[in-house]
């Protein structure tokens, strides 16, 4: 029998058992190692374009939270030392009839603007979302408010409702249905109603415009094929438009009801938490605490106690929106 020598026995790429220098195994290996390092790369790149968004975020808002949690449970009034007082501005908030008042009528104000918002939001949408011609004009003119501030736009209601040189009080006047100027904010009807209508006129174009872009990511097959099925307007609306737009509308809500909770501006240049303190919001309340009364400590724990009922709002949201897309 012929010898075969130990190096012939050997697999092809090796030399007695052992990988050759420029065997396919190596440059396998190689190219894998250089292709990883591109990766480790990117990512390093990516993370350092994300820091001044990390810091921002750390710096404008996780660390004034965590602050605010803090000197909640202190005796602070801005200027003087922090005594440690545990949860007594817990316990002196929850005995505090103002609180449960405030967080009462804006739970009210909450219902009632998210309301008519997406109402007449998807109303718009599906006005300005359609072919028709003059679409884009309407588009226009609903969402040029939005860009307008809330305190200007509050400023320009108490000019134009003002009761000594208002224009609507002037030209109710002249035309002789009124004898005497109108003191719109006096009464908690007609000052409810002003913020209200002044709201949706600010704000209810960018409802419009989220509700239309998921509108129109609906795709056209979908309707066309049922109108072939005989559906008609309403049908294809309940059938293929509201259940594929739940997304857009649990975001619609969830951003309303927020910013709604928060509400400040409207209440505090129009009607300055009157009349008799009826249209105080609990934004407005930890104001007065906090830069009328100078006690931070207590206005810290209000908003921590509004940071807790704004939390507990959204996961119920997203609890009962998702539990319509499971059904």
């Amino acid at each position: 029998m012929p010898i075969v020598p130990s190096d012939a026995r050997a697999p092809a790429g090796s030399r007695g058992g052992r990988p050759l220098r420029g065997s396919r195994f190596n440059r396998s290996a190689h190219n894998g190692s250089r292709n990883r390092n591109p990766l480790r790369a990117r990512q390093r790149a990516g993370l350092l374009y994300v820091l001044p968004a990390i810091a921002l975020v750390l710096l404008l808002f996780v660390a004034p939270t965590i602050w605010t949690v803090v000197i909640s449970f202190f005796d602070y009034s801005l200027l003087g030392d922090l005594t440690f007082i545990g949860v007594d501005n817990y316990v002196r908030a929850f005995s505090d009839p103002a609180l449960y008042r405030a967080i009462g009528f804006t739970t009210l104000y909450t219902a009632v603007v998210t309301a008519v918002l997406f109402f007449v939001g998807f109303g718009l949408a599906l006005l300005v979302s359609s072919k028709r011609r003059g679409a884009a004009v309407f588009r226009t003119v609903f969402v040029v408010p939005v860009v307008i501030g809330f305190a200007t736009a509050a400023y320009m209601t108490l000019w134009i409702l003002d009761g000594r040189i208002g224009v609507v009080n002037a030209v109710l006047g002249q035309l002789g249905a009124i004898e005497s100027p109108i003191s719109w904010f006096s009464d908690f009807g007609l000052a409810f109603t002003i913020v209200i209508v002044l709201v949706v006129w600010k704000t209810v174009g960018l409802t419009m415009l989220l509700l239309m872009s998921g509108m129109n990511a609906i795709s056209e097959d979908l309707y066309e094929a049922a109108e072939l099925d005989g559906a008609g307007w309403w049908r294809k609306l309940s059938s293929i438009t509201m259940p594929l737009l739940k997304p857009t509308i649990a975001l619609v809500l969830i951003l309303t009801v927020i910013s709604s909770y928060l509400a400040f501006d409207q209440f505090f240049i129009l009607t300055q938490g009157g009349p008799d303190s009826s249209t105080v919001t609990v934004v407005y309340l930890i104001y007065r605490a906090g830069f009328i009364d100078f006690d931070l400590g207590y206005a810290a724990a209000l908003s921590v106690i509004l940071m807790v009922i704004l939390l507990l709002l959204t996961i119920v949201q997203f609890r009962v929106l998702r539990k319509g897309d499971d059904q």
